[in-house]
């Protein structure tokens, strides 16, 4: 097990506020090998708020659900009906922001922990952030919608000439994962590689206060808290996934839940998933909501 960085003199950290930005059905047999037939969670599609304690920086990560589902690609609306991943969205990450006092145009850069319907939201308010991928993602538009009438990804959906492609390979380790990107330079913020379960898949590991606190966003690294505890395992086999399952790379998904819950047991730190059930229905419309924040461990 690979310990994290210790704090320096004078720490930069980040404070991490979650937002409401749209719910979805998940049916469980989907994802876990050991689902009961036919039970499903309505699960919200989080997106994470985090500002830099020195610079006052902000970074959203994931844009969760857009309000206008059908302007999204006809493939991918097809998708939702087929998968029964019904949606409903009473407020979108634009609105939350709002609501805690901040404008998107505000919102110095935007991750993107992959490029599915339920992270992408709606790009169009963020008129003046940068938005950071994995460079895997790149593939995902050659070419996108409409120039492929049954691509699920919008050839318009990050801006051109604003869009930073990360390129892993040479980026150093970070405890148990192998690549992660210093983003700040300060070791308060790392964009973490975590292949698996889309090309250019990331997730974020970030310093919670200046003595030790973590906290890893975990995007669609699982999609339920028992792959992280061990509790099941990935399904496989399942019908109309190009893989079987709901990861595009079983094994290399299987590899960073491995690495997830090495850095789950270290001290003082916390997990959480875009789509984690069980925080949001402890949480929701708590202070660890925007304009709020959550505590540190």
């Amino acid at each position: 097990m690979s310990n994290l960085p210790p704090p320096t003199n004078d720490q930069a950290f980040c404070t991490v506020s979650a937002l409401e930005s749209g719910h979805l059905n998940l049916p469980l047999p989907i994802f876990l090998d050991n689902a009961a037939p036919g039970s499903a969670i309505v699960a919200p599609s989080l997106s994470f708020l985090l500002r830099h304690s020195k610079t006052d920086k902000t970074l959203l990560f994931d844009l969760g659900i857009r309000k206008d589902i059908e302007n999204a690609p006809p493939s991918a609306q097809r998708w939702i009906i087929t998968a029964s991943f019904h949606t409903t969205v009473p407020q979108d990450v634009s609105e939350s922001l709002i609501q805690g006092g901040l404008s998107p145009a505000d919102v110095d850069t935007v991750c993107i922990s992959h490029c599915h319907w339920d992270h992408t939201g709606d790009t169009r308010p963020f008129v003046k952030s940068e938005f950071i991928v994995g460079a895997g993602s790149e593939s995902l538009f050659r070419p996108g919608y409409p120039e492929d009438p049954e691509s699920p990804y919008s050839s318009d959906l990050l801006p051109k000439g604003r869009t930073r492609f990360v390129d892993f390979r040479e980026q150093p380790s970070l405890g148990p994962f192998p690549h992660a990107l210093d983003l700040y330079s300060d070791g308060s913020l790392y964009i973490v590689d975590a292949a698996g379960h889309l090309p250019g898949h990331v997730i974020l590991v970030a310093r919670t206060s200046a003595d030790g606190g973590w906290i890893l966003l975990g995007g669609d690294s699982a999609h339920h808290w028992n792959l992280i505890n061990g509790e099941s395992g990935i399904a496989s086999g399942r019908p109309g996934f190009p893989s079987g399952c709901a990861h595009l790379d079983k094994e290399a998904a299987e590899l960073t839940i491995q690495r997830i819950r090495e850095f789950w047991k270290l001290p003082r730190t916390r997990v959480l998933l875009a789509h984690d059930e069980s925080w949001y229905r402890e949480n929701k419309g708590t202070a660890a909501f925007w304009p709020g924040c959550i505590e540190s461990k």
